[in-house]
C-alpha cells in the first residue's frame, strides 16, 4: 500500500511538471493578455530568428563566392556536364505548324444490323465521338513532343540550325501553354503564329516531302527545309507535297532509298526528319546520319550501291519506342 502511494504521488509529480513545461512558455497576445507557446512551437520561432538574424551573412557569402568565380579561384564542380565548342548553323529548318485542323479522325455512325434501336445508336455515336477527341489529344500529344525532341537535340547539337516554328495556334498552342508553360522561355529559336511563307523568302523555302521526286543530295544553308508538323497515320497522304506545289515552293526528299531499306513507309516523325538533318551536318555522311537516327521499329538496313543490304540497324534512338507516329514528310 505504502509502495502504491509512492508511486502514485510520483506520477503526479511528473504530469505536473509536463504541464509546467508546456504552459511554461508564454507571450503576450495582442490584447495583452498571456498566450501559450509549447516548446515545438518556441524552437520554430527561435530557428527562424537565426534564420533572420545571419540573413546578412549568406549574403555576404554568395557575393564572396561569385567573386571567387568570376577570379576562377574555385575549381569547376566535376557534376557539371563540359559543353562542347558549338559552331551554329545558317542553315534553317522550320516546322510548319499550319495542319492543326487536319489532326481528326473522321467517324461514319453505325448501324444495329437493320433493326433501328435509337438509343443504343445515340449510345454508340456518343462514344464515337468520344473516341474521336482521344484520338485527335493523342496526335496533338504527339506533335508537342515531337517539338520538344526537335528543340532539345538542336540546343546540344554541334552544329545548331536556326530552328522555326510557324503556324503556332489552336490545339498545339493549348497543348504548350497547358502540359509545358516553359516554352515560351524557349531560347534560340523563332517562333511565329504566321505561315512560314509570310516570315521567309519564297525562293529559299524547300520543303521536305517523300512524295517529291526530287531526292536531296546535299544540304544548302542558304536554304530553309520546311517539315510539316502532321500526325497524320496516313489518312492524308501526300498532303504536303500538294502544298508545296499550290505555293510554288521547291521540294525534295531526304536520300533514303539510296542507303536505307524498311520494311514500312518512308514517312518519318518531325523529329526524325529534324535529328537526321542535324546527324548529317555533324558527320557529313547520310548513311551514318540514318542509322544514328532511324528507330529500331523501322526494320532500317543499309542498302550498297548494287541494291543489297549490307547492316542492320541495332539501336534505337526513337523519344517514343513503340508508337507508330508517322508523319506527312521525309
Amino acid at each position: 500500500m505504502a509502495n502504491d502511494s509512492a508511486k502514485s504521488e510520483a506520477s503526479a509529480q511528473q504530469e505536473g511538471d509536463d504541464d509546467g513545461d508546456r504552459s511554461s512558455n508564454k507571450t503576450p497576445s495582442a490584447d495583452g493578455e498571456n498566450q501559450t507557446i509549447s516548446k515545438r512551437q518556441m524552437k520554430k520561432l527561435l530557428k527562424q530568428q537565426k534564420w533572420e538574424d545571419e540573413r546578412e551573412l549568406r549574403k555576404k557569402k554568395r557575393k564572396e563566392r561569385k567573386q571567387q568565380r568570376r577570379e576562377g579561384g574555385e575549381a569547376q564542380n566535376p557534376r557539371k556536364r563540359l559543353r562542347r565548342e558549338l559552331t551554329p548553323s545558317s542553315l534553317r529548318l522550320v516546322v510548319d505548324c499550319s495542319f492543326d485542323n487536319l489532326m481528326l479522325i473522321k467517324v461514319k455512325p453505325i448501324h444495329c444490323g437493320g433493326q433501328s434501336n435509337n438509343l443504343f445508336i445515340q449510345m454508340g455515336i456518343e462514344v464515337q465521338i468520344l473516341l474521336v477527341i482521344w484520338a485527335c489529344f493523342q496526335d496533338i500529344r504527339k506533335l508537342h513532343r515531337q517539338v520538344q525532341r526537335c528543340y532539345a537535340e538542336n540546343r546540344r547539337a554541334l552544329h545548331p540550325v536556326q530552328f522555326y516554328l510557324t503556324s503556332l495556334g489552336g490545339q498545339l498552342k493549348q497543348c504548350l501553354d497547358e502540359k509545358d508553360k516553359g516554352w515560351v522561355n524557349w531560347k534560340d529559336i523563332t517562333i511565329k503564329t504566321e505561315h512560314y511563307s509570310e516570315v521567309l523568302a519564297q525562293e529559299d523555302l524547300v520543303y521536305l516531302t517523300s512524295d517529291s521526286p526530287n531526292v536531296l543530295e546535299e544540304l544548302d544553308h542558304k536554304k530553309a527545309y520546311v517539315i510539316g508538323g502532321l500526325v497524320d497515320h496516313n489518312h492524308h497522304k501526300g498532303i504536303t507535297f500538294e502544298r508545296a506545289k499550290e505555293l510554288g515552293i521547291d521540294h525534295a526528299q531526304l536520300p533514303l532509298s539510296n542507303f536505307v531499306k524498311m520494311n514500312s513507309r518512308k514517312v518519318l516523325a518531325v523529329n526524325h526528319v529534324f535529328e537526321i538533318v542535324l546527324a548529317y551536318m555533324e558527320k557529313s555522311s547520310w548513311r551514318e546520319a540514318f542509322f544514328t537516327v532511324l528507330p529500331q521499329r523501322k526494320g532500317a538496313v543499309a542498302v550498297s550501291q548494287d541494291g543489297t543490304t549490307i547492316l542492320g540497324k541495332e539501336e534505337d534512338s526513337d523519344s517514343d519506342p513503340g508508337t507508330p507516329d508517322q508523319t506527312e514528310e521525309t
